[in-house]
């Protein structure tokens, strides 16, 4: 191996460079937008690859897999799912405000079902697409690179008329940055563009006057207005945004509540979780006015119906859905894109700049190649009327030379060697000839019928029509007001073509305030399965299924649904759970699994013991752990409002193998791993805060440990199996806490 080939370098710096060069890989040519055109690659190149294919918005549909294929083996050359699902989002009028892509066939909906497979859709592009993002590409006004493979070039970036960025936002996730960018009104952002191209000293409270603020496809309602100027001049922070509530009268006096309009963040399975979230407030008790919820749907328009009681306070009603679903949500806004190679966050007016001085970039490059194409036929135009005027001895010229490179020096040099001349006159007028290489070949090239006077007529006038091109763009060039005016004369034509009226309304409101039912007090009985379901009965129903109840439940616990229940884990942990929170109805109901209504993990964490906050609160606790640590502590120390508490202290390598509630246990018993009994009463326990780790209860062997513990009560015969054989717990000596116990042989 040659050596000189051997890098020896530090091998943290070499993942630290290389780390950082994926990082800026997938932000600058993944995840984030382009501010000039607001697009990723994956969109530049798949619209790129459309325009290229053919597939204008006046021509058939193409199967979108042709479209995928091609731009994969083309451009983009990573999964045929990204593609096509950026090919999707760009067809989804309720995603964008302004669809790039025209679609036919299922390209999934607002509920979340997904687009069909890419063989079975078809697509084109909108007539916006053609004309304000991907015209004028033949006229030399963006870079090209070469593609992945050198095989093909690229737009760099395409030149976009509008500041789509902000028409149709974006998001994204990058590596250690996002990107969540809500969309606008196209109109209003047209508007603000020539405000600030008429005056660039413009605050972002005055554009504000043109940009009200997000406009959401799903429409909606902005509710903080006066936070928007902020986050519109630093480019981060959060929109508040509420669906559209109606109230329609019904049948029989009831009332009907119709969201007709929703959040933006709310679209996909946000709609399904949303109903479920309804259905559980009514399942939960949390509200009695429920009577029925439908999902009326449909390709026009939302329209989710809950239909209410009689006597239904409709405004609290409706300010519970605020408070409980997602019917208000915050939209989170990190206006974050690539500027100059590089992420930035930007602000309304940095954005606009950026998108402005892009225009200015494109028309400048746009009119110096319209400038030199009409330069070059003045010189034509200018050297076929010249032949005209000389017709005859041009026609001389031809007759007389032997072929076409002595006809054309004679044109362009006035040569007349070798060429025969009917008269002097012709052959002194021929020395005098000077015509320009170009205007040589097309007197050469030009046929008979051009000489026919309509003809001559028609080119004067398309010369003259070249001269006035010419004039008016030298004036585009050499003065940046004229540019700006043809800019702002675009973006007002693609305003008055394609601008809609304002979705999503922005105003100020009250905070949602909610005035929660108490409900009424009363007992219930908690049951819980050795598969960890629980759910809550009322006490007829227990006592009418004791036996079945006893027989089936790991743990029955006596409990308010006003109250609180709690687990208490062999790592030390207390878990709370509301009663309320749990389901109450039928015997035979399964129940929820616990771990979905608190923070418990039945993975991780075993149970120990379970018991009702009111218990807790008349009661003490004993603790005691593998290592034979024990202590008793004040139940009210455990009445806390966090849902996740450490119930006691452990020492390293040691866990929690018992806790119980003292009622009426008079005397403990310590089972050891190595067959060591030790009885003593419960006195003997110290009282301790729940932080401390509390005292010893047996004096253990090297290698032994607790692996039981039982507690008995006077007068009461209390056995246990032990080795396959009852062991009387009463019957063993009495003996006092932190000693050895008594060796059981059996």
């Amino acid at each position: 191996m040659d050596d000189s080939r051997i890098i020896k370098t530090e091998y943290s710096e070499e993942m630290q460079k290389a780390f950082i060069d994926y990082a800026m890989s997938v932000i600058v040519a993944r995840a984030l937008p382009d501010v000039r055109d607001g697009l990723k690659p994956v969109q530049r190149r798949t619209l790129y690859d459309m325009y290229e294919l053919g597939i204008r918005y006046d021509r058939p549909y193409r199967k979108s897999a042709r479209i995928v294929g091609d731009t994969m083996g083309k451009y983009h050359p990573h999964g045929d799912s990204s593609i096509y699902e950026a090919l999707v989002v760009m067809t989804q009028d309720f995603k964008r405000g302004l669809p790039l892509v025209d679609g036919h066939g299922n390209f999934g909906n607002i509920e979340g079902d997904g687009a069909a497979a890419m063989r079975y859709t078809e697509a084109r592009l909108q007539k916006i697409t053609q004309e304000a993002f991907l015209a004028d590409l033949d006229k030399d006004v963006v870079d090209f690179m070469p593609n992945f493979d050198e095989t093909e070039t690229e737009p760099t970036v395409l030149p976009v008329k509008l500041p789509n960025l902000l028409v149709n936002g974006s998001e994204g996730i990058a590596v250690g940055m996002t990107t969540n960018i809500p969309p606008h009104n196209l109109g209003e952002v047209i508007d603000a563009v020539k405000a600030y191209m008429k005056d660039e000293n413009i605050s972002t409270r005055e554009l504000m006057r043109y940009v009200k603020g997000p406009d959401f496809p799903t429409g909606g309602i902005v509710i903080n207005e006066d936070e928007l100027l902020e986050i519109y001049e630093t480019g981060v922070g959060k929109v508040k945004l509420r669906g559209k509530v109606e109230v329609e009268k019904a049948k029989g006096g009831k009332l009907n509540l119709v969201i007709t309009e929703i959040p933006y963040t709310m679209i996909g399975a946000n709609i399904g979780k949303f109903l479920s979230d309804i259905a559980a407030l009514s399942e939960t008790k949390k509200t009695a006015d429920i009577v029925d919820i439908s999902n009326q749907s449909s390709k026009e328009g939302i329209r989710i119906v809950i239909e209410l009681r009689k006597d239904t306070d409709v405004e609290n009603f409706t300010n519970m859905l605020y408070k409980k679903t997602r019917l208000e949500d915050t939209f989170g806004v990190n206006m974050l894109a690539i500027s100059d190679g590089r992420p930035e966050t930007m602000g309304l007016k940095q954005i606009i700049k950026a998108n402005v001085d892009f225009q200015f970039e494109v028309a400048t490059r746009k009119y110096t190649t319209l400038l030199q194409k009409e330069t070059e036929k003045r010189e034509i135009q200018e050297g076929l009327i010249k032949a005209c005027n000389v017709i005859d001895l041009i026609i001389e010229i031809l007759r007389g030379s032997k072929d076409r490179n002595m006809a054309k020096a004679c044109l362009v040099e006035g040569k007349i060697d070798g060429i025969k001349f009917k008269s002097k006159e012709s052959k002194i007028m021929a020395t005098q000839l000077q015509f320009t290489e170009k205007q040589a070949n097309a007197i050469l090239d030009m046929r008979l019928y051009k000489l026919i006077g309509l003809e001559i007529e028609a080119l004067i006038n398309e010369h003259e029509e070249t001269m006035a091109n010419i004039y008016r763009y030298e004036d585009i060039l050499s003065r940046k007001s004229s540019m700006a005016q043809v800019i702002m004369n675009e973006l007002e034509a693609i305003k008055k073509e394609y601008a809609r009226p304002r979705r999503t309304v922005i105003e100020n409101a009250e905070e949602a305030v909610y005035e929660e039912k108490k409900p009424e007090e009363m007992e219930v009985i908690f049951l819980m399965d050795r598969f960890g379901y629980a759910k809550t009965v009322d006490t007829v129903t227990y006592e009418r299924n004791k036996e079945a109840a006893d027989a089936e439940n790991k743990y029955i616990v006596n409990c308010k649904n006003t109250g609180k229940i709690c687990l208490f884990t062999n790592s030390g942990q207390l878990y709370t759970v509301k009663v309320s929170d749990l389901p109450f109805g039928k015997f035979r109901d399964k129940g929820t699994p616990i771990d979905n209504v608190s923070n418990f993990s039945s993975a991780k964490e075993e149970i120990l013991c379970v018991a009702s906050q009111t218990d807790l609160n008349l009661y003490r606790i004993v603790f005691v752990t593998r290592q034979s640590m024990m202590k008793v502590v004040d139940g009210g120390e455990f009445d806390v409002n966090k849902r996740t508490v450490a119930s006691t202290k452990l020492s390293d390598g040691d866990e929690v193998i018992s806790v119980a509630i003292l009622k009426e246990q008079r005397n403990i018993v310590l089972q050891s791993k190595e067959g060591f009994f030790l009885r003593f009463p419960i006195e003997e326990i110290p009282e301790k805060k729940k932080a401390a780790i509390g005292v010893r209860g047996m004096r253990l062997g090297d290698k032994d440990c607790l692996e039981a513990v039982y507690y008995t009560q006077n007068a009461i015969e209390t056995t246990v199996e032990y080795k396959n054989k009852h062991l009387s717990l009463n019957g063993l000596k009495l003996g006092k806490r932190d000693s050895k116990g008594t060796k059981v042989r059996v």
